[in-house]
């Protein structure tokens, strides 16, 4: 049996799922010669950790435990007094990155320990920069550290076979490993555009069927689809750090302000001027009529509006932009993602991934597929 140590960062919707699959995959996992060994799980406040991580682990009662506390809002440090002594231990503060970083010296090189960053945090940038140098493998669903500065990209991707990290742009879609098979051919790619926000695929494809976009939103929020302020969704920013990454892996040297991103609403609505409640009631209303003029606008013309993410050249753009309607990316329809690839080989038909590209479910599946995908490389 392949025991492969793993440590969870994030205990969020998506980390929560990912620890669900674990368990529940334990047969599976045992018919392939696989066992993960959770060694350890933090949040953003606290870890819990296996007090031998050579040969101990949080056991699969824990990791329920742990799912039921996180699910309840609380954090990993109200387990500390109920785990068994001597079994496991709880750190907090400054400690949680400092004991991270000294399991990750014990067991990266000789055991292939990976860390999986299913945060959303910025924080996690620094212990992932260490990380690498200790021979340890990392999974991300966290977009943040490949799309921040390009040092931060280049130490955290200095070896590709060490990383994956296809829930930063499609959730569980094929997205990354279907760009690198083409990339390791040698065919070039010129051109990349796609739909990579479930969210605003939905809200452009019911604002198609004749809805008002206030009224959309709002379902969308009700539904759960966006993020508690929509705002987070209708800035751009998500897709924009998708486009990032994949900009980055054709190898454009560039951060995030070099990317042209088109807001759904004016800078005067932004968090930072107007409340969330102010903006659902009265300043969604005053989009509405911009929305549906463009509509009508790409409707005459034979195309359908939608909200992409396009790479073509040294280009970078995230925006809404008029496309065929007998396109992949013109044909969709809710929440799904679409990505078209257009290369040599794929020029005048692109390569194109479609599927549920959001949910913690998905997300999680995505990541438990990466984690799994390195196991050649452990001892």
């Amino acid at each position: 049996m392949k025991l492969i140590p793993l440590i969870l960062m994030g205990c969020g919707g998506v980390g929560l799922q990912l620890i669900h699959h674990i368990v529940s995959c334990r047969s599976l996992h045992a018919n392939k010669g696989v066992r993960l060994r959770v060694v350890g799980l933090c949040d953003s406040k606290s870890l819990l950790v296996a007090s031998d991580v050579y040969s101990m682990e949080l056991d699969d009662s824990i990791l329920l435990e742990v799912c039921r506390v996180k699910s309840n809002g609380s954090s990993l440090v109200t387990l500390a007094s109920s785990v068994v002594a001597g079994e496991h231990q709880a750190y907090s503060g400054p400690e949680v990155m400092r004991k991270v970083i000294e399991i990750a010296s014990l067991l990266g090189k000789s055991k292939g320990l990976t860390i999986a960053d299913c945060s959303a945090s910025s924080e996690t940038i620094g212990v992932l920069n260490q990380v690498v140098d200790l021979g340890c493998c990392i999974v991300l669903a966290n977009k943040r550290p490949l799309s921040s500065s390009l040092e931060d990209f280049d130490k955290i991707y200095g070896d590709p076979r060490r990383i994956r990290h296809e829930s930063t742009v499609g959730a569980g879609l094929p997205v990354i490993s279907s760009l690198n098979r083409i990339l390791s051919s040698g065919d070039p790619v010129n051109r990349i555009i796609g739909s990579l926000s479930g969210t605003l695929g939905y809200v452009m494809s019911e604002v198609e069927d004749g809805k008002l976009f206030s009224e959309v939103v709002r379902t969308a929020k009700t539904l759960g689809y966006t993020e508690p302020d929509p705002r987070d969704d209708l800035s751009g920013m998500d897709v924009a750090r998708k486009a990032l990454i994949l900009a980055r892996l054709l190898g454009l040297r560039i951060n995030l302000d070099s990317i042209k991103i088109e807001s759904f609403y004016p800078e005067d609505m932004g968090p930072s001027v107007m409340p969330v409640n102010d903006f659902m009631k009265n300043g969604l209303p005053l989009l509405d009529k911009d929305i549906e003029d463009k509509i009508k606008r790409a409707s005459s013309n034979g195309n359908a509006l939608r909200y992409v993410c396009m790479i073509e050249d040294s280009r970078c753009e995230v925006g809404i932009r008029e496309l065929p309607k007998e396109s992949a990316l013109g044909r969709l329809r809710g929440s799904d993602n679409v990505l078209e690839i257009y290369s040599r080989c794929y020029n005048q038909q692109p390569l194109v991934v479609q599927g549920a590209g959001a949910g913690n479910d998905t997300t999680a599946a995505g990541v438990l597929a990466d984690i799994l995908d390195m196991q050649d490389l452990f001892p």
